[in-house]
């Protein structure tokens, strides 16, 4: 009887210390993979922020802007957003100032953030990032990329509405993305309208 106690206690021993490295190794494979998920938006985010977008269509006054924010210094962009299409990779800040939607696009607080399920909003500048907007078609790839996430939306709707309409930027049920951004793109002065794109999840992609 003893024997058989010191076999099952020594089967016992075996395979607790076997739980015991193969929780190890799970542990240190989560933390390679988070670390290699970090390093690779680092980069992402220093390749956005560095890029010199093409402003072939901007404004002269949103080229100048764009210059004078490069001596500023900001937060690391929470997300980056790329639409294929467009050719436009730009960096995704948290807020809605002058100087961060010269610099980049904005996070609209409110909404989910980038990475996040729900309703992400993103506000530009109609005569800088977001003038090439006006090409966007339905059908068209919206990329939202963050700390290991990359969430792909496919264009579902393009409409103009007014200023005081804010219901585009409701939550979701779906995975969305909305793009806000001043609406004509070429009108003098404080233009009356905004022009919205909305995109959701692209699950056969994602």
């Amino acid at each position: 009887m003893r024997v058989g106690l010191g076999i099952a206690a020594k089967l016992s021993f075996g395979l607790g210390a076997l739980c015991a490295a193969l929780f190890v190794l799970a542990q240190t494979d989560s933390t390679v993979a988070t670390a290699s998920a970090l390093n690779a938006f680092s980069e992402l985010q220093r390749a956005a922020l560095a890029r010199t977008p093409d402003q072939s269509i901007w404004s002269s006054q949103r080229q100048a802007g764009y210059r004078e924010s490069l001596a500023e210094t900001f937060d690391a962009p929470p997300g980056v957003l790329e639409i294929p299409s467009l050719k436009l990779t730009v960096p995704i800040f948290v807020g809605t100032s002058e100087l961060q939607l010269n610099r980049g696009v904005g996070w609209i607080e409110g909404t989910a953030m980038p990475g996040a399920d729900g309703n992400v909003g993103l506000a530009g500048h109609r005569d800088g990032y977001f003038r090439g907007l006006k090409d966007l078609k339905v059908g068209d790839t919206i990329e939202v990329e963050s700390i290991g996430r990359t969430l792909r939306y496919r264009v579902t709707q393009l409409k103009i509405v007014e200023p005081t309409d804010v219901s585009v930027l409701d939550p979701t049920d779906e995975p969305s993305v909305t793009l806000v951004t001043c609406y004509p793109f070429y009108y003098v002065g404080n233009a009356p309208q905004r022009y919205i794109v909305r995109g959701t999840l692209d699950r056969s992609r994602s």
